[in-house]
């Protein structure tokens, strides 16, 4: 689960960590009101959405030259003007893609004097299954960018969780930042808060980008994006009301009601599996025809029928799906049940695209049959290759 950066630095403060005040805001009142609590006289205004490169995007109701979400404004009649601009706009960056995600709050916060910029975030390494750092002194640029042309100015280690974190962490954070006397101690006191923070709750990712130097010699966290664990979210209900359910695709929304792991993408055949390696096989072949898969799905290994109803009414909803292929290799899970799913939840919301079927394994047949007698229009298929052959070419996508 992610949340905004408002948010992200409020439970960050409450760990000791060093950030800029400033408070959220719905509407342009709010946002004026937000500046009178800050010192001035200058801020930042910027656009609350779950996606990066913020200042770097655009709005489509604006010209294509309008500023960024993240501006500097140096009055009230500033921050009036971007809080107009932004609110209730779509701001568009190369993380949200083209549809870009409508800006529904702002963050008003006091500017800081910038003397260096760092890069910081912890992450959980599945190699080694612990914390790990990552710690660059390109602060503020594309970290993607600097792995790949410059490999050798970013420095990671893992926290042993026998230990935790302990002092020589933070020396090497400093050293790796090339920070010494008052601000190594800082970088220090600053690694130890971020761990803490991280492990206690259950965070996946934190990200300070850029972690700065102010002019006065002090280290600050001007931004943070913060990732938990969402199944670990029932020991936290605090960080779980910080959910922002508008920021989040409807559809994977519903899914996450009935227990299934949904993910939409951009293609236009909709995909209903039975485990997560069937389902990538699954997605692969359908590129290897020519097609493109409009969503990641699988049922899991024990859905009831009604599980894989919700499923196919989920997948039906997308209005970018031009064909249906569900693909199930019965173990735990049986072709009958599939079968009956299918047939309920086609009779419910109705059938207006291609529908592919490939079963195989417990209760095939039995399931075969309940699709047969249904009277529905199911294209069969007999192993996998012929179910995504038959779905692209269904859709007119065959190579």
């Amino acid at each position: 689960m992610n949340i905004h950066e408002y948010q992200a630095k409020e439970v960050l403060r409450s760990f000791g960590v060093p950030v800029p005040q400033g408070f959220a805001a719905t509407t342009i009142e709010e946002a004026a009101e937000a500046a009178g609590k800050l010192p001035g006289p200058v801020y930042v205004v910027k656009a609350q959405i779950h996606a990066g490169g913020r200042g770097k995007g655009r709005f489509k109701e604006l010209s294509t030259d309008a500023k960024g979400g993240v501006r500097l404004a140096k009055s009230f009649v500033d921050i009036r003007a971007d809080a107009a601009e932004m609110l209730g706009n779509t701001l568009v960056t190369l993380q949200t893609g083209p549809a870009g995600k409508q800006v529904n709050r702002i963050y008003v916060e006091e500017g800081s004097e910038i003397e260096k910029e760092f890069y910081l975030s912890l992450l959980i390494d599945r190699v080694t299954s612990r914390v790990s750092f990552v710690v660059s002194t390109e602060g503020g640029m594309d970290i993607e960018q600097v792995a790949h042309d410059t490999p050798e100015k970013i420095v990671t280690f893992s926290i042993d969780p026998a230990t935790g974190i302990m002092p020589h962490h933070g020396r090497a954070v400093a050293k790796a930042l090339r920070l010494d006397g008052d601000l190594a101690k800082q970088a220090q006191a600053l690694v130890e808060s971020l761990y803490t923070a991280f492990t206690a709750n259950d965070m996946e990712m934190l990200e300070i980008n850029p972690l700065i130097v102010s002019k006065d010699g002090k280290l600050r966290c001007l931004d943070a994006k913060v990732g938990f664990d969402s199944n670990a979210l029932a020991r936290h209900p605090d960080i779980a009301a910080l959910r922002d359910e508008t920021e989040e695709d409807a559809k994977e929304i519903e899914a996450s009601k009935y227990d299934l792991s949904y993910v939409t993408l951009d293609g236009n055949i909709g995909c209903m599996v039975n485990g997560a390696g069937l389902a990538m096989a699954t997605m692969d072949i359908i590129k290897f025809y020519g097609a493109e898969p409009a969503n990641f799905l699988d049922v899991g290994g024990g859905a009831t029928a009604e599980k894989v109803a919700a499923a196919f009414k989920i997948i039906t909803a997308d209005p970018n799906v031009k064909g249906i292929l569900v693909n199930i290799f019965g173990g735990i899970m049986r072709c009958d049940v599939i079968a009956e799913g299918v047939v309920t939840a086609v009779k419910e919301v109705g059938l207006k695209v291609p529908l592919v079927v490939r079963l195989e394994g417990t209760n095939v047949e039995l399931g075969k049959q309940i699709l047969k007698q249904s009277g529905l229009n199911v294209i069969p298929a007999d192993d996998l290759d012929d179910a995504a052959q038959k779905i692209v070419n269904s859709v007119g996508g065959l190579n």
